[in-house]
């Protein structure tokens, strides 16, 4: 009897209902990580999530239906189980380095919008301030 179409069936089986809790989670905690990036724009951040997840449910899902494809017959349980490993540690190692790729990311961006908050004034300009002359001119050098 040949077992790859069912290495196939539990492969799938596991492999999208894997991706989508995922998602899933990847989208209800980030997006207190993307409000905070996206500081005053609780719109923008939702935006940005929601495009996220798509492109995630587009690149793994993608890859999960390329990966698919067995390069050998399986004959037994104990391949189908072999195979099935192999595949789903493929999967999860995947996800994993989307979701780490995009932390990295947004943490630059987090980052990056903290150090411009710190480069504005912290209190508006009040009026004019004549600028400091000293009193006596300081001794040029070597004198």
């Amino acid at each position: 009897m040949d077992w790859t179409v069912a290495t196939y069936l539990a492969y799938l089986l596991v492999a999208v209902p894997l991706t989508v809790w995922v998602a899933h989670t990847l989208s209800s905690n980030g997006r207190v990580f993307l409000e905070d990036v996206f500081t005053g724009s609780e719109a923008l951040a939702h935006a940005v999530n929601r495009l996220l997840v798509v492109g995630f449910y587009l690149l793994n899902l993608g890859f999960v239906s390329l990966y698919l494809r067995s390069g050998t017959d399986v004959s037994d349980l104990r391949g189908l189980l072999e195979q099935l490993s192999v595949k789903i540690g493929v999967v999860t190692l995947v996800l994993g380095v989307v979701h780490f790729l995009n932390i990295w990311v947004f943490s630059a961006m987090r980052r990056r919008q903290r150090m411009d908050s710190f480069r504005s004034a912290p209190v508006a300009p009040q009026g004019y301030v004549a600028p400091f002359a000293p009193q006596t001119p300081y001794p040029a050098p070597g004198r």
